[in-house]
């Protein structure tokens, strides 16, 4: 026997009896029904990311005392300081507002990417927040699959049987 003939043997994969809930970073599909550790993972997620941004908080701080022991002069000091205080809160609100909506195709999130790393402060913190409420992006990805699912319940009640099975009009 063939490779060819064991493929065509094999079964078909059956076919989603709905539309499919997309995944969550650090919590998969759990947030359809708040199950599988759904509310050990928001505590978890939180908790790692408040950790994460003190530890950064700490390290950016190192950071600044070596600029100060290096007598570099306050014009770079105050414009470090000014820099990271800007980077973070922009990233902030960019991760806040990723939580409710999807990001235009031509948007300048792109554009905005290096901008975000150096305030990476800024979004573990809007993750730290966001965690006290929902997974962060479940309130936007559950309004696209209830649309969805929805909409194929629509679809598939406004079928009337199988098309192949229909009699021939008869012609007059």
């Amino acid at each position: 026997m063939s490779d060819d003939d064991q493929r065509d043997q094999t079964p078909a994969a059956p076919a989603p009896a709905g539309p499919e809930p997309e995944p969550i970073r650090f919590f998969g599909t759990t947030w359809v029904d708040h199950d599988g550790g759904y509310a050990l993972r928001r505590v978890a997620v939180g908790a790692g990311s408040i950790v994460t941004a003190v530890a950064a908080a700490v390290l950016l701080r190192l950071s600044y005392e070596g600029l100060e022991i290096g007598n570099v002069g306050p014009f770079l000091s105050i414009s470090v300081v000014v820099l990271f205080a800007i980077a973070s809160a922009i990233a902030f609100v960019k991760t806040w507002d990723s939580f409710s909506r999807r990001p235009a195709p031509s948007s300048d999130e792109a554009a905005l990417k290096g901008l975000k790393t150096i305030g990476f402060i800024g979004s573990l913190i809007a993750y730290f927040l966001r965690c006290f409420a929902e997974a962060p992006g479940e309130k936007l990805r559950r309004a696209e699959y209830e649309r969805a699912t929805a909409e194929f319940a629509r679809r598939r009640s406004a079928r009337t049987g199988n098309p192949a099975a229909r009699r021939p009009k008869r012609k007059k």
